[in-house]
C-alpha cells in the first residue's frame, strides 16, 4: 500500500472519531443556544477553561505516540507493554493536575473579569467536568496506544457510536424531563461525564478481550515507576503539553476577555470557536497518522521512507486546508444561523467565521509541524516559538487592538480583534515552524 493511502486511510479513520467527539461540543452549543443566550455565554467561558486543561494534558500523554511507534516499528512487542503500563503513571499525574485546575477556577475567572452573573454557573459546570477529566484521559491514552499501532477503527467506532448516547443525554438533562429539573449548561456537564466513563468501560472491555493487544503483555502486573522512562516521556510530553497549554490558553484567554463585552459577544465568539474546533480535527488527524508512520519508519530504522512520509503528510494537509477555508468563507453566514436562532449573535458570528478561514491555514500547518517535530524528539523550540507569536503577538495583539484603541476603529471592544491577532500569530508560527522541522529532519542520525 503506498504511503499516500496508509496515511490518509488512518487520518481519515482517527478524524471520524475526532469528529464525534467534537459533536459532543457542537450539540452542547446548539443545545445551550437553544436553552438561553446566559447558557450559551457561561458554556463558552466553561468550556474554555476546561479544554485548556483537557488539551494541555492530553497533549502532554499524546507525546507517547512516537515512543509507542518507534517501539512497534522495531518489533519491540513487550517492551511497548512495559511503556504502556509506565505511561500510566504519568497520565495519574494529569489526572491530579487537572482535576485542582477544574475544582478552583476562581482566580482565573476573577483575573479576566468575568462577570459575577456568569461565574455561578461556570463553577457548577466546571465542578460536574472534573468528575469526567480522569476517564477522558484514560481513554486518549487507550487512543494513542491504538495509533501507534496503526489501528485507530476500533477507537473511531465507539466514539461514532457513543453519540447515540450522548445526544440525548444532553437534550435531557440541559432541559429536564421524566422528573429531571432543567440544567441548562450544567446539564450538558452531566451528559458528558456519563458518555466518559462508558468509553473507558468499553475500552478496558477491548483491551482484556481483543487479539490485537496479546503480543504486548499489556495485562502483566505493574512495575514500580521507571523514573528513567518516565523522565523521557515527561522531556517529550512536558514541553509538548505546554505548547498546546500556550496555544489553547490563547484561545482560551480569548474567550475569557470577549466576556467582558457581554453575553451577545460571547455568544457570537462561541459559535466561531466551537468551529474552529471542528475544522482542527482534520490536521490533527493528518498529523496524528503523519507522525505515526514516521515514528514507524524511523523505528524501523528507514529515516528516507519517514521523510516521504512527511512530504505525503504536508501535500495532503495543505490541500484539505484550502478547501475548508473556502467553504467556511462562502458559507459562513448559513454556517453561523445553524447554531442560533438570535439575528444578532448570527451577524457577529458571521464576521467571526470570515477571520477564522484565515485563521485555520496557519492552524493547520503548525499542528503538522510540531507533531512531525516530536518525532524527532524537538519540542523546546516549538514551544518558545508559541509563547513570543501566540501569547505575544496573538492575545496580547488582540488585547491591544480591542480596549487600548489600537488598529483600525473596526476592531475596537470587538471579539474580532482577538480572531485578527490570532490569525496574524497562527501566519507567522506556520512560517516559522517548517524551519524548523527542515533543519531537524537534515540533522538527524539514527
Amino acid at each position: 500500500m503506498s504511503e499516500l493511502r496508509t496515511i490518509a486511510r488512518h487520518a481519515g479513520t482517527v478524524l471520524v472519531g475526532q469528529l464525534a467527539v467534537m459533536a459532543f461540543g457542537v450539540t452542547d452549543t446548539i443545545v445551550a443556544g437553544r436553552y438561553s443566550q446566559q447558557a450559551l455565554a457561561a458554556l463558552s467561558v466553561g468550556s474554555a477553561v476546561y479544554i485548556t486543561v483537557f488539551v494541555a494534558l492530553m497533549g502532554t500523554l499524546q507525546a507517547l505516540l512516537p515512543t509507542w511507534s518507534e517501539l512497534h516499528g522495531g518489533e519491540r512487542h513487550h517492551d511497548l507493554g512495559r511503556s504502556a503500563r509506565q505511561g500510566l503513571y504519568l497520565g495519574g499525574l494529569a489526572m491530579l493536575v487537572g482535576g485542582v485546575a477544574l475544582l478552583f477556577p476562581g482566580p482565573l475567572l476573577e483575573w479576566t473579569e468575568v462577570p459575577a452573573a456568569l461565574q455561578g454557573e461556570v463553577r457548577s459546570y466546571l465542578s460536574v467536568l472534573a468528575l469526567a477529566l480522569p476517564p477522558a484521559l484514560l481513554f486518549r491514552m487507550y487512543g494513542t496506544l491504538n495509533q501507534s499501532l496503526g489501528k485507530p477503527l476500533l477507537v473511531s467506532w465507539l466514539q461514532g457510536a457513543s453519540l447515540l448516547v450522548k445526544v440525548p443525554l444532553t437534550l435531557w438533562f440541559a432541559f429536564g424531563g421524566l422528573g429531571l429539573p432543567a440544567q441548562g449548561a450544567v446539564g450538558c456537564a452531566w451528559a458528558t461525564v456519563f458518555v466518559n466513563y462508558l468509553f473507558l468501560a468499553c475500552a478496558v472491555w477491548l483491551l482484556r478481550t481483543q487479539d490485537l493487544y496479546r503480543p504486548y503483555a499489556l495485562w502483566r502486573r505493574m512495575e514500580r515507576p521507571d523514573w528513567r522512562a518516565i523522565g523521557e516521556f515527561a522531556r517529550l510530553g512536558v514541553p509538548g503539553g505546554l505548547s498546546v497549554m500556550v496555544e489553547v490558553t490563547s484561545f482560551t484567554l480569548m474567550a475569557l476577555f470577549i466576556a467582558r463585552q457581554g453575553t451577545l459577544a460571547s455568544a457570537a465568539h462561541q459559535i466561531a470557536a466551537n468551529l474552529a474546533a471542528v475544522m482542527y480535527m482534520m490536521p490533527l488527524s493528518l498529523s496524528i497518522a503523519t507522525s505515526a508512520r514516521v515514528s514507524y519508519w524511523l523505528g524501523a530504522d528507514d529515516p528516507r521512507r519517514a521523510r516521504a512520509a512527511i512530504r505525503t503528510g504536508f501535500k495532503l494537509g495543505a490541500m484539505l486546508a484550502f478547501a475548508l477555508a473556502g467553504i467556511l468563507a462562502l458559507g459562513r453566514w448559513r454556517i453561523a444561523a445553524i447554531y442560533s436562532g438570535d439575528p444578532q449573535v448570527v451577524a457577529i458570528a458571521a464576521g467571526l467565521l470570515a477571520w477564522l478561514a484565515f485563521y485555520h491555514l496557519g492552524d493547520a500547518t503548525q499542528v503538522l509541524c510540531v507533531f512531525v517535530l516530536r518525532c524527532y524528539r524537538v519540542a523546546v523550540s516549538p514551544l518558545m516559538a508559541y509563547c513570543v507569536l501566540l501569547w505575544g503577538v496573538g492575545l496580547a495583539g488582540g488585547y491591544a487592538m480591542a480596549y487600548l484603541g489600537r488598529g483600525p476603529a473596526a476592531l475596537h471592544a470587538s471579539p474580532a480583534a482577538f480572531w485578527a491577532g490570532g490569525a496574524i500569530a497562527l501566519a507567522l508560527l506556520s512560517s516559522i515552524l517548517p524551519l524548523i522541522l527542515w533543519r531537524a529532519v537534515r540533522a538527524y542520525r539514527p
